[in-house]
């Protein structure tokens, strides 16, 4: 493994960071509603647990509701009892074979308690992304007592490597940010 395959490897783990730190922010609730919502909400369909954007079309009818129309008429009522029994708090209501789905406003104090979430989130990728650094390091420890690199390489290289966990813990806090500014904003 050379330097530059090392650096690059933990470019792409630090992004998968990023990338999963934006999924987990997606699945957040806040006092707005969007389709992501419902992303992990699964429904029995012929006894296999099926994701609602499976077997329905799912839309945003306004700022606060969610709009379920399943393909098919008789996965209504499924539809219906998997989001309730979910735990997103939500409380669906049927209206022939549309299926409403109203969030409702979030309280302060539960904004609040979003946000810790939120940071946590946040600190578990700042982790995530310095053990890639720490794991970027050791692997350009191990090139140089293998005589695979020269010292000047192995420091500029880990150099290089800081300035990456810099930037990304900086996108990471700037990810945080933005969430938390859309979650206390009423």
């Amino acid at each position: 493994m050379a330097v530059a395959e090392v650096k690059k490897n933990a470019e792409q783990k630090m992004q998968k960071s990023i990338e999963t730190l934006k999924a987990d922010l997606a699945k957040v609730r806040t006092g707005r509603a969007h389709t992501g919502i419902l992303d992990h909400v699964h429904v029995d369909y012929y006894g296999t647990q099926t994701q609602i954007s499976q077997v329905a079309n799912v839309t945003l009818l306004d700022a606060r509701t969610i709009g379920v129309q399943p393909w098919e008429k008789k996965m209504v009522s499924a539809i219906e009892k998997a989001i309730r029994e979910s735990d997103l708090g939500l409380n669906p209501s049927t209206q022939g074979d549309l299926i409403r789905v109203p969030t409702p406003p979030l309280t302060e104090e539960r904004r609040k308690e979003i946000v810790k979430v939120v940071k946590g989130e946040g600190e578990d990728s700042k982790v995530a992304i310095r053990n890639i650094r720490r794991d970027a390091n050791e692997a350009l420890k191990k090139l140089l007592k293998d005589k695979a690199c020269s010292e000047d390489d192995e420091r500029r290289a880990q150099d290089d490597v800081q300035k990456l966990t810099d930037r990304f813990v900086a996108e990471v806090e700037k990810l945080i940010a933005e969430k938390e500014k859309e979650l206390l904003t009423v």
